[in-house]
């Protein structure tokens, strides 16, 4: 099966792909990642990309595309594979299908951008070790204070209130026309999202029949 996972920033796309990845024992390709593989490996494709990250622009889409075609010639896509961070936009999407990498399902999580902006704003995270909290759904004993190792709690600059409001701007900009886009090839499907991950993994193994 070939995937894509679509929602907006903050809906669990990621938790969502590890765990169909897991299931379908397929792998999650996240764009980041293969394009940080790729500068580090230093293929042509790579150091062309490595050109324009030096100078803190952009890496394109054509030379994204290259990258991500490289990384689904490798044995393990063989039974399909799940794209994480592509296409976010339409002109992506229909350069993935101009280099024939093909997609079965588009999958969306569909979550109010009020429970996002709830989700996302309550997030604390430990300056010292990392480790995340969030102040309903999983607080620390005490308040603003790291369970693990005592240290302080802050919110991340990307779960600042304002920052969200701004993902979400830029997603329903230029992310979200994609649902249209993949219907009208017959490929979407839509999943409401539930109040647990495990109820929302339950619903999107019903949807994809797995």
């Amino acid at each position: 099966m070939k995937l894509i996972l679509l929602g907006a920033p903050g809906a669990g796309k990621g938790t969502q792909a590890e765990i169909i990845s897991k299931k379908l024992n397929i792998p999650t390709i996240s764009t980041g990642n293969i394009l940080r593989a790729a500068v580090k490996n230093g293929t042509p494709v790579g150091l062309k990309a490595k050109e324009f990250m030096d100078k803190g622009a952009l890496v394109p889409d054509e030379v994204i595309i290259g990258i991500m075609n490289e990384r689904l010639q490798e044995p393990d896509c063989a039974e399909g594979y799940i794209l994480d961070g592509m296409p976010r936009t339409i002109a992506q999407a229909e350069a993935l299908e101009a280099a024939g990498i093909d997609i079965d399902v588009a999958l969306s999580i569909e979550i109010t951008d009020a429970e996002i902006e709830a989700r996302m704003t309550g997030r604390r995270t430990c300056t010292t070790c990392g480790a995340t909290y969030h102040v309903v759904s999983n607080p620390p004993k005490k308040e603003g204070v790291c369970d693990i190792c005592g240290a302080e709690l802050t919110i991340r600059k990307d779960d600042e209130p304002e920052t969200v409001r701004n993902r979400l701007s830029v997603y329903h900009r230029e992310t979200e026309p994609l649902k249209d886009f993949y219907r009208s090839r017959g490929k979407l499907k839509l999943v409401d999202n539930q109040p647990t991950i495990a109820d929302t993994t339950t619903v999107i193994f019903e949807t994809l029949g797995i």
